[in-house]
This record gives C-alpha cells, structure tokens and sequence, in this order.
C-alpha cells in the first residue's frame, strides 16, 4: 500500500512554456512537473545534441590523463580493476577496449564477489604485480582503499582511482582519484555511473580535440547498460548515454552484446530502458552474484562468436539459477515471517538466515522493502561470520543508520538508498534492536508519484505519442503515472487462467478498459458498480499493423480514500504490538467498538474465511474501518479461537472457526491492554 502523491502544476508556467519552447500544452505541463521549469532546461533536455561537458572539469582527470599516456608510451603493463555488477563490468570493457586500440599493454580483473568481495584488496595487488603490473586504473571502485593505495605503493604499483561512489574524509594517495563527489570538484554534472566516469576518462585521453560523436558510436551501447544498470538519474548526461546507446543496441556490431541479446528473446525487437532494465542488466548481475564477472568482460571485448554465444548462454543459466535461489531465500523468509510476525513490524525489517547466498541477498531486501514499504536488511549467515545488504525507501538514508550502529559491525558502506554490511552472527539481534532503536523520527511513507489527472475522455494514441520526447524513461525520469479518478467499475473479465484481468470503467459518457499484470483476477478487491481512483501508465499496442492505446494499471483505491490514513492507522498499531510509545489520540482511532467487530466478523464467516491480505480485506470492507483496526480486530478474534491467522510475504490465509460458544471482546489480550493505555 502506497501513498499517492500528485505533482503540482502551475497551469501558467506550462501555457508560457509551451509558446516559448514550439511544444504542445500537454508535454509542457509535463515538463514543467519535472523541474524543466525554464525554455533553457526544455531545450537541452529535447535537444539531440550530444551535450557532454569538458572532462578535465572533473578534479584530477588532468593528473589521471597524464599518467595512462605516459604508462601507454612506455609501454608499462596497465591493469583495469573493475568490479562485478553491471556498471563495473561495462567499465573494465570499455577502458580496456580503448586502451588496446591505443596499444597499450593493457589487461583487466574483476574480484570474485564471494572470495575477495568489492574493490581493491592485497590478494589481488599481488597477483597483479607477479603479473608484472606498474600502473592500476580503478573504474567504478576504489575511492575508499586508503590501505589497499599504500600496499600498492609499497609493491611498486601507481594507482589512477576512478570511481562514482561517495569519498571517505582521508582519500587515497594515488596518482589521481577522479570522483565527482569530491568536495574540491568543481564539475557541473554529479550523477554519473562508473562507466559515465569511464567514458569521460576516455575523452581526456582523446585531448581537447575529442571527437565526441566517434566516441559515442563506439562506446554508448556499454555506457548505456551501466547506467541503466547503476540506476542513476538519467537526466543530464545520463539521458544523452543512454538515448545514443539504445539506438546502438538495436543495430549492435558488438558480438556480444548481439548474443547477449539474442539469449534473453530481445533479437530484432524495439529496445528501451526496460529492455535492458530486466533483460540484459540481470544477466550481467548474476554472473557476478553466482560465478564470474571476468566472463562478461570477454563477452563484450570477443570477437569470436562461438565463445560470445556460449558465455550468452551461461550467463543465461546463472540467471535463472539466481532466480530460483532468491524464490528459495524468499520461502526461507515467508516461513519465518509466519512463524514470527512480528519482525516485519519494525521500522526496519532485518531477518538473517544461514547458508543463504550473499550474492541475492541485495535483491531479496528490495523484494522486502517493496513488500511492506519500509527499509529491509537481509542478512546472511555462515557460521560465526554473517554479510548482510539494505535497501530503503525515499527519503530516509539507511546508511546513517547503519552507521550508528558500526561497532557492532566489521564492515558497512553504502548510501542513503542501499547498504552493504558485515558482523559477527552473534551481533545480529543486538544490531536488530539496535539499529530500530536510534530511529527517532518518522520513517517515510512508501510513495507512488502521479504526473496528473486525467480525463478519460482525453485518452489516445496521439497523446501516448507525446510521452515518446521524454524518452528514455529510468531513474530522475520516470515513465509518467495518470491518474484516471471516480471511475465505475462496470465490468470485471479473468484474463490468463485469473493471472490477469481487465477492468471496463466508465466516468460520465467516457467508457475505457485498463487491463491489470500487477494483481490476479481473484486478488481485484473490488466489484461491479464500485467507483475507484486508478493509477496508470499509457502505451500503445501494435496488432497486424493497427495501433491502439493500451492503459496499464499500476494501483488502485477507492474513490474519495486516501491511503496515507490507513498507513498510518496501520503504524500505529505496529508502534502499539512493538512497545513503542504512540500517540494516545492515534491509538483511540485505531480502538474498535462493538459494531466494527460484528461488521469483520460477519465478512469473515459469511465467506467462510480469507485467503488474502489485511490491505485486502480493509478495501473489500469499503473504507469502513481503518487497517490499523481491522489489525487490532483480527488479532483480538485470533486471541479469542474465532479465526487464525496465518500470515507470510507470499500468502495469507484468515481461517474461520466455527463454534457456538459466546465469547467476550472484553477478554481479548490487545483489547485489555490497549484499553489500560487509553484509560
């Protein structure tokens, strides 16, 4: 359940804009909506112009420069260290395919991601000097190996660090550390990938003279996929990357990436930001996750087509080996939130377990978090010894909390929005209740964002057409959301054996059909007559040469209710069951009354039970009673042997009890005590 928030607009601003700047209203209005609130910023976002600033803007590209072209006229052996997920692989190619066209005397590394875990460390520092190397160019790693950089040193190797990644307040003593994020770089645009870091890199060594356009026909296809892969903003540089690299995929004369595309169906298909979002990004990542990412370097350096298919082929397996292994952890999970329902009422949710794999464990959290909408760390045990990674939602930073916690952990790093940590198995509960300890203030609501309103009348091709000149959609620009309000459910149709379905709605004289991939047919919380609000995304559908509109559901509520009430309700309730101090005026709201037990109890037995979620059933009950009572309601007829409850992330089953005998609400646990609170 999420929020739902809708940009503001200033209907003045869009009509000047849209004089200004030669644009429809509509796509103005847009626009506008996302900060391009100037003709300027319209301008440059629409505009095809390749707009990449100057690279030695970037603190230390000048030193970074200098110190590969004396490397490459001396003929020294370089090493690109790279790292294993998408962006890091993307740049170890990149760098190291124009470092050969350049003849350099050039190899590359990518750490294992179970053995040596991220970055530099002194394992592989040997290795590469038996190998003979004098100069190691980090991408998408290294600013914070301040003791791995003085290791190296001491073996007789520089170091050129590139990387994206927050600096730490000592840097590294290397010959250059190129990070954006340094507080003396002075660079305009912030937001690059690792390999957007690379390909400027790659442009200072072209000199002031680079030609940008041959650069980009040549490296834009591995840009695009680590940016897309590293979920930065795409505005700004980003949209440029990504833009010219999607055009390139399509018509790729890198055999790599023809076989990668070939073994995930994409062949011959028209490409986008979701193309290479769930299709060639998770293939990359899991050869990282399960295996190694070396192979995907050579995927997309090879020239040789057999060994392109079969790594195609094998980066194939590790991903549905990596998702079999995540629904596994999943289940592992479901049971132990059945068994102990409490843990996903923390502020925020961190579960462990053993043997689980520390490759997926960053995935599983995101399932997590998207789940209950607050931040998840999923932790994964082995022995004495225990890994875990954290996602979180907009608005609060997990790290800072993380990091409050760090003597009880050997290792953590991260951002506001992602984690990576490492403790002792037998810190993990005191880092549970720890770490939900320090949080103060309110955690942020999980929220879906709507562009606007819309009329259904207004719904066509023509206007799906103007969405295309925001393209490419992805982080920072999103595909735009509509909201479609006060709609009449007038009628409901299974698609797909119940997995789908498709609404008729109707508003005024205005009929449409929103089709539904998100919930089944038996999920649908609503019946014929109900008026509903939707969320929805617009796209068109092409059937033996005819076009039509295609209206996506991506939620759904009832009119005139805000789910932000019913979250907080739900809050509540969680504050009350976990001890934590709550408002007594937000816990009377929540206290049912005689009428509110009969109206649950009622739905409850007359479908002889429920086999769907609390959220389910508050909405099948029309808004009548908030979630957080509904929870205090079944929970007490759980308490007095009415129903049980058995609830996990995948499924939920209220059961009814049939049973003659009268029982008193006044006898119920949750009841007595929340009673004795607000007395």
């Amino acid at each position: 359940m999420k929020q739902w928030s809708i940009a503001k607009l200033n209907t003045d601003t869009a009509s000047d804009l849209a004089q200004q700047c030669s644009v429809p209203p509509f796509l103005a209005m847009l626009l506008a909506m996302r900060s391009f609130d100037t003709a300027e910023k319209i301008q440059a976002f629409l505009s095809d112009e390749p707009l990449i600033d100057d690279p030695f803007e970037i603190k230390d590209m000048d030193k970074a420069a200098e110190r590969i072209i004396t490397a490459i006229e001396k003929f020294e052996k370089i090493c690109v260290y790279g790292d294993y997920d998408a962006d890091g692989v993307t740049s170890t190619a990149l760098l190291y395919s124009y470092l050969q066209t350049a003849d350099a005397n050039v190899m590359y590394y990518i750490p294992s991601r179970a053995e040596e875990g991220y970055g530099l460390n002194n394992g592989a520092l040997d290795y590469l000097k038996e190998q003979g190397v004098s100069l190691i160019v980090t991408v998408d790693n290294g600013v914070a190996a301040v003791e791995e950089t003085e290791y190296a040193k001491s073996l007789g190797m520089d170091l050129v660090i590139t990387d994206h990644h927050t600096p730490p307040d000592v840097l590294p003593d290397a010959c250059a550390v190129v990070d954006l994020h340094r507080s003396d770089c002075k660079s305009k645009f912030k937001m690059l990938s690792g390999v957007g870091v690379a390909f400027k890199l790659v442009m200072a060594l072209e000199g002031e003279y680079a030609d940008i356009y041959s650069l980009l026909d040549n490296y834009a296809d591995l840009v695009c996929i680590g940016t897309i892969g590293d979920i930065v903003p795409l505005t700004g540089e980003n949209r440029v990357f990504v833009k010219r690299g999607i055009e390139l995929l399509e018509n790729s004369d890198r055999i790599g990436v023809r076989a990668l595309l070939k073994s995930c169906g994409l062949s011959g298909k028209s490409l986008d930001t979701s193309s290479v979002s769930f299709g060639l990004v998770p293939r990359i990542n899991a050869a990282g996750r399960l295996g190694l990412s070396g192979d995907c370097v050579t995927l997309f350096i090879s020239e040789d087509e057999e060994l392109c298919d079969d790594i195609a082929k094998r980066l194939n397996e590790d991903n549905t080996r990596r998702k079999e292994i995540e629904s596994e952890i999943l289940e592992k999970i479901n049971g132990e939130i059945m068994k102990n329902p409490s843990v996903v009422m923390d502020k925020i949710i961190v579960i462990d377990g053993e043997g689980w794999h520390q490759g997926v464990i960053g995935i599983v959290a995101s399932r997590i978090k998207e789940i209950y909408g607050k931040p998840a760390i999923v932790i994964a045990r082995d022995g004495e010894s225990a890994k875990g990674s954290g996602r979180s939602v907009k608005g609060f930073s997990l790290c800072d909390a993380v990091f409050d916690c760090k003597d009880l952990l050997t290792h953590c790093g991260g951002h506001p929005m992602a984690v990576g940590l490492s403790l002792k198995s037998e810190n993990i509960p005191e880092f549970r209740r720890r770490i939900n300890g320090e949080i103060n203030l309110s955690m942020p609501y999980d929220t879906l964002n709507i562009d606007c309103k819309l009329n259904p009348a207004m719904l066509d091709t023509s206007l799906v057409r103007l969405l295309s000149y925001l393209e490419p959609f992805g982080s920072g620009n999103t595909k735009p959301v509509f909201g479609l309000y006060n709609m009449k459910i007038c009628d409901i149709i299974p698609l797909k054996d119940k997995k789908y379905f498709k609404l008729n709605l109707s508003r005024e004289n205005s009929g449409i059909s929103v089709v539904s991939f998100k919930m089944s047919y038996d999920e649908f919380p609503y019946s014929k007559g109900d008026k509903v609000d939707l969320a929805v995304t617009l796209d068109i559908n092409e059937y033996k040469g005819t076009e039509s509109l295609s209206i996506i559901l991506q939620d759904v509520k009832l009119s005139g209710k805000e789910n932000a009430e019913n979250i907080e309700s739900l809050r509540t309730f969680e504050d009350f069951c976990k001890g934590r101090k709550a408002d007594p005026v937000s816990l009377g709201g929540i206290f049912p009354q005689r009428q509110d037990f009969a109206l649950v109890y009622r739905y409850i037995r007359d479908n002889n039970g429920f086999n769907y979620s609390p959220e389910n059933l508050c909405q099948r009950l029309k808004g009548r009673i908030s979630l957080g009572k509904l929870r205090v309601i079944l929970e007490a007829l759980n308490e007095l042997g009415l129903i049980e409850i058995y609830e996990g992330i995948k499924s939920t089953e209220i059961k009814y009890i049939k049973t003659n005998k009268k029982v008193d609400l006044e006898s119920s646990k949750i009841i007595g005590e929340l009673k004795e609170v607000l007395a």
